[in-house]
């Protein structure tokens, strides 16, 4: 609240707080989180309702009082984050949760909290990969499933608009149970793998100042590697580029420093380190669809025939892989409150997204930047093979576009055309619309937050072909 309230007798503040409350900014409310500018769209005071509607919401979802509700609560490495992390604990006790504050963590380490300990939810305080401007809140129920703008994160907002009242009394609040889990953590994550079978392998690793150094790092140490860290300490000024490994710039120092130090392996975290992404030994950059085939083989060596998940982005290198290898391959809408609640409800081992999101059935069905490195270390150890040549079954096989954002203002109009234009192809609706033919396919979707129009696009039969395909659905798209 403006500090120029504070002088208001009781009543008009309470006022003055529901009229904040109604105008917090509707767009925050994302199709996957909360997040938007620190100090411009979320403050402290934003914060606290937040906290208090999410408490409210998750009463709702689990069908117990507040009162009876443990709620765990994590925040990133983001300068903001101790105020704001402070203010939702605030918001979710004020109506009476119980809080497990497990400080300073990455995301999936709060996953990993509230699926351990069975609490009734979680908020990370965070912005992912976003600048260092941004801030935010990444909500999760019981089980660590997350909340989506479908089911309970438009229901904060809305609750929220509605007001949410004076605070109740201070004698009417929950408690705070700060927590360290940092130990019990790794040591869950390390059973993921056999850690003698890890060779001294060289790797460079890219924490992007944010949360993979403490999360990682010991673990990393432990399996004896000849480790080389860069940007390796958590710093919400992120001084030395973007924590989006995503973007081309942000990778290019970790691919030269591959190549420089003639490494095995590269591997870079997002801010929040819930995803990593790697670098092969030749200085590539490694796709999120093939890493998801690497993935799912190893995942289906400890798990014979299990059931895996793969996004309706990827390349068809990853049914195929997990077909020949006895798997089950099923293909699922992007986004991972769809990944996890899927993986819930019908056990599947793995699942894996292209944007570099990894879920996996024995962590809670949450997605983890440190199980993946860990998997793939092992892999690389066990195969004694060099990633390149890992990879080169698929480089060989099959010609990605990787996905290519165009604008579009009528994005009905332009899924018509695009399905008439290609009407004797095989056509899905699972997650925007899918084209299949035997030699190539795409997939169109439309982003939740922009005029935006996502294609991603393969052929089998080379890189020429896939360029030509390329460009005729491009021109169609763009037209």
């Amino acid at each position: 609240m403006p500090a120029a309230a504070a002088g208001y007798p009781a009543h008009v503040r309470t006022t003055i707080r529901h009229l904040m409350a109604t105008t917090v900014p509707a767009h925050i409310f994302k199709a996957y989180d909360v997040r938007g500018l620190y100090g411009d769209e979320i403050d402290g005071d934003v914060a606290e309702s937040v906290g208090r509607a999410f408490a409210r919401v998750l009463s709702d979802l689990g069908g117990k009082p507040v009162r009876e509700l443990r709620i765990g609560l994590g925040r990133d490495m983001r300068l903001s984050a101790p105020e704001l992390a402070a203010r939702y604990r605030e918001g979710m006790t004020c109506e009476g949760a119980a809080v497990v504050d497990a400080g300073q963590v990455g995301s999936e380490m709060l996953y990993w909290l509230v699926g351990s300990r069975e609490l009734d939810g979680g908020l990370m305080c965070t912005a992912s990969h976003n600048p260092k401007t941004y801030t935010g809140a990444k909500l999760v129920r019981e089980g660590a499933i997350a909340l989506s703008g479908d089911a309970g994160i438009q229901d904060v907002r809305r609750m929220i608009e509605a007001g949410l009242g004076e605070k109740p009394p201070e004698s009417a609040h929950g408690s705070v149970d700060e927590v360290e889990i940092y130990d019990e953590f790794r040591a869950d994550a390390l059973k993921f793998i056999d850690p003698d079978a890890v060779k001294p392998l060289r790797v460079v690793v890219d924490g992007g100042n944010g949360m993979a150094g403490p999360m990682v790092g010991p673990l990393l140490e432990r399996l004896g590697l000849d480790l080389i860290t860069a940007y390796w300490t958590p710093d919400g000024e992120f001084p030395d580029h973007e924590p989006n490994p995503l973007l081309p710039e942000n990778r290019e120092f970790l691919m030269r420093k591959v190549v420089e130090e003639g490494a095995d392996l590269g591997i870079a975290w997002d801010g929040d380190a819930d995803r990593c992404f790697f670098i092969d030994d030749t200085g590539r950059f490694v796709d999120g669809d093939f890493l998801t085939a690497l993935l799912a083989e190893s995942i289906l060596d400890k798990h014979p025939g299990a059931d895996i998940l793969y996004d309706v982005r990827a390349s068809r290198a990853v049914p195929d892989l997990v077909e020949a290898a006895g798997g089950r391959a099923h293909v699922n809408r992007v986004g991972h409150a769809f990944f996890k609640t899927r993986m819930r409800d019908e056990g599947a081992a793995f699942g894996g997204e292209v944007s570099g999101h990894y879920y996996f059935r024995d962590f809670y069905g949450a997605d983890s930047g440190t199980i993946p490195a860990l998997l793939i270390l092992e892999l690389l150890s066990v195969e004694d093979k060099k990633m390149s040549e890992l990879l080169e079954r698929y480089h060989s096989r099959y010609f990605i576009s990787g996905e290519i954002n165009s604008e579009v203002q009528d994005m009905h109009a332009k899924l018509t055309q695009i399905e008439q234009r290609y009407d004797d192809a095989r056509i899905d609706h699972l997650d925007g619309v899918s084209v299949d033919y035997d030699s190539w396919h795409f997939n169109v979707r439309t982003s939740n937050t922009e005029p935006l129009m996502r294609l991603c696009l393969e052929s089998l039969v080379s890189r020429e072909h896939m360029e030509r395909q390329r460009d005729e659905v491009l021109a169609i798209i763009r037209s």
